[in-house]
């Protein structure tokens, strides 16, 4: 059954010409970290380090349990990006940069990010398109921060008729 409706809303991210230098981006909500993200990232990824995976191992280290993968945390800090920022708006990740964790992320925190946009252009050789740089925070469940990069992503200008 079809109806007509007065306005239509489809979620996307933004196009170039939204982005503006300067505007901070808080990402909500959060994303609580399990046991079973850490298991199953570390594995899918051929990674067996057992500050991942060895429990009993990990409790005689340093920080006394298991870390969270990096690579985990890095791929949540910009996926939790995407829905306010590029979701259908982007056409391809250029590159990170100056990707540190100046803390470990434990099994049961929460992630929260956020994205500072740093510069946008047109794209000098892709009509229709633009480069967006933002530096992505990602903070624990206490405000510290635990990841952070500088990420060149290649996005769609608004199209004409919009």
């Amino acid at each position: 059954m079809s109806r007509d409706h007065d306005q239509v809303v489809e979620q996307r991210g933004m196009w170039l010409e939204e982005f503006a230098v300067g505007t901070l981006y808080r990402h909500r909500p959060g994303r609580t970290v399990t046991e079973a993200d850490n298991v199953i990232f570390s594995t899918l990824t051929m990674n067996p380090q057992p500050l991942h995976l060895d429990a009993a191992w990990s409790a005689q280290q340093f920080f006394g349990q298991r870390l969270v993968n990096s690579l985990f945390t890095l791929s949540t800090m910009v996926g939790l990006s995407i829905n306010q920022l590029t979701l259908g708006t982007l056409v391809a990740n250029l590159g990170f940069r100056d990707v540190t964790f100046p803390r470990p992320v434990f099994l049961g925190d929460t992630l929260y990010v956020e994205s500072m946009v740093e510069s946008v252009r047109p794209s000098r050789s892709r009509p229709g398109e633009g480069v967006v740089e933002v530096e992505h925070i990602a903070r624990n469940q206490d405000g510290e921060i635990v990841a952070r990069c500088h990420r060149a992503m290649l996005v769609l200008s608004r199209p004409a008729e919009q």
